[in-house]
């Protein structure tokens, strides 16, 4: 009786398995997975540098008073709305409730002169400290240029508007405050409440009781529709022209 013999193909080790299978594409996964990585690193690299631009650009300054770097402190003799306090102090103290209406910056022309709509330029600046102070500013001008109007460039006066040009302002100041340096290299030279007027006529400001480490004053101004009205270190952006105190 002849023997049969049956033979079974067993399945190959799992070992030999795993290395016959097909092996998959994993290069292009990881490429993929790591330029995702860089991209995310790369916007938060960029969130990080346009916050830190945000804050350079608008974020609070330090600042410190003439006290604490041994300036001698310069203030008026005058109390010119009889509150107790001195001009210099009250002009200071005047713009800066002023900011905190939060003057929106645009140009118009009002019928009597004064903003009504919550816009505002450099210039209101300045009479809203001269008002805080018990000053209208407005009235002096519009004396100064019907008496004297050879002393001012426009030929045709307009009491609507005369006393917001940085150009009349300068030639005001120059008439009628104490002329000073424009010079930064003496800081007890500049005070709180002085005026400063920048360029061809172009912005005015206001010094502030705020000053740098080198001890020149912040300025209060309203320059630009983007920085609106702030109280910075500003003073050194453009070349100043003109520096002016009131003495009442």
């Amino acid at each position: 009786m002849d023997t049969q013999y049956y033979t079974y193909d067993l399945p190959a080790p799992l070992d030999r398995q795993r290395s016959e299978r097909p092996r998959r594409r994993t290069r292009p996964r990881r490429r993929r997975a790591e330029a995702s990585r860089r991209r995310g690193l790369l916007v938060l690299l960029l969130a990080v540098a346009v916050a830190g631009l945000l804050w350079w650009r608008f974020g609070p300054r330090p600042y410190y008073t003439a006290q604490q770097l041994g300036i001698p402190v310069v203030t008026s003799p005058n109390d010119g709305d009889g509150d107790g306090v001195e001009d210099y102090a009250d002009m200071v103290a005047g713009i800066r409730a002023y900011f905190d209406t939060k003057p929106h910056y645009a140009s118009k022309y009002y019928a009597g002169g004064y903003p009504d709509d919550g816009l505002g330029v450099c210039t209101d600046v300045v009479w809203q400290g001269f008002r805080a102070a018990g000053y209208q500013l407005k009235e002096l001008v519009d004396a100064d240029i019907a008496a004297f109007p050879e002393a001012y460039p426009y030929a045709d006066p307009d009491p609507n508007i005369d006393f917001r040009r940085v150009v009349n302002l300068d030639d005001f100041f120059r008439r009628h405050a104490q002329v000073l340096t424009n010079s930064f290299d003496d800081p007890s030279q500049w005070q709180a409440g002085d005026i400063v007027v920048f360029g061809d006529c172009e912005h005015i400001a206001v010094c502030s009781d705020r000053r740098d480490r080198k001890g020149i004053p912040f300025i209060l101004h309203h320059g630009n529709p983007i920085d609106e009205a702030v109280e910075r270190p500003d003073i050194y952006k453009r070349p100043v022209t003109g520096h002016y105190r009131w003495l009442g």
